[in-house]
């Protein structure tokens, strides 16, 4: 027999998750890549604080409010199905039955099998059955717009921490090779761990983030350098 954790799956996770990592990636992307092109055109470490810590506030409330807005978009459309599947229920039950029946008959129950597990979940909770069976949404799935905004909020402010942070402590001679280090170690570690909880190839998951975040970087410094030089 296989252990309990063995079929524990991540899919429960997949919200937070996204919302998180998607921050904390922006935000040592975002941030990392701004104050490269700004020490890259010879800014002074003045500005280099204070465009790194406007950048962080800033954007960390632009991830929360786009956030709340596409995920209480999403929240709206599953209320409103869900009110639809409510009326359906009061107006015809038994139609409703016998479409909760029909979609386990397409999911390979034998016909006589498919009526008894409709009438047994119906009588248990007819709208949580056609929400999670007909519309797909369960419990784990629903969409929580506050929740996506402060993780989105959160995870982006620690991620702009670490540019910043570096830019903080670190020579100056040495500034664009620190922050870039830092930034690429940081993002290796984050696209491993997300692909780790997600259920994914580490080595991939980390290799895709690592790379496109660097590209963003070199396009930004690149960006920066030549702007310093006119």
């Amino acid at each position: 027999m296989r252990p309990r954790d063995h079929d524990r799956h991540n899919l429960g996770t997949a919200n937070w998750l996204r919302a998180s990592v998607l921050g904390a990636n922006d935000g040592i992307v975002s941030t990392s890549s701004l104050l490269l092109g700004l020490a890259a055109a010879n800014a002074t470490h003045a500005t280099l604080l204070l465009s790194g810590s406007a950048a962080l506030a800033a954007g960390a409330m632009s991830m929360a409010a786009g956030e709340y807005v596409s995920v209480h978009s999403q929240a709206d459309t599953e209320a409103a199905a869900l009110a639809q599947e409510r009326a359906e229920l009061r107006e015809d039950f038994v139609g409703e039955r016998r479409e909760l029946t029909e979609i386990y008959i397409r999911r390979g129950l034998d016909a006589a099998l498919a009526r008894q597990v409709a009438d047994q979940l119906m009588a248990h909770d007819a709208l949580g059955s056609h929400a999670r069976d007909e519309l797909g949404i369960s419990p784990s799935s629903r969409a929580r717009p506050l929740q996506a905004a402060a993780a989105s909020a959160a995870s982006f402010s620690v991620g702009a921490a670490l540019p910043l942070s570096v830019v903080a402590i670190a020579p100056a001679r040495l500034l664009i090779a620190a922050i870039a280090l830092a930034s690429l170690v940081c993002l290796l570690f984050l696209g491993g761990w997300s692909a780790k909880v997600g259920g994914a190839s580490v080595r991939v998951g980390a290799i895709r983030v690592a790379f496109w975040s660097a590209l963003a970087m070199a396009v930004t410094t690149a960006v920066g350098a030549a702007v310093g030089h006119l």
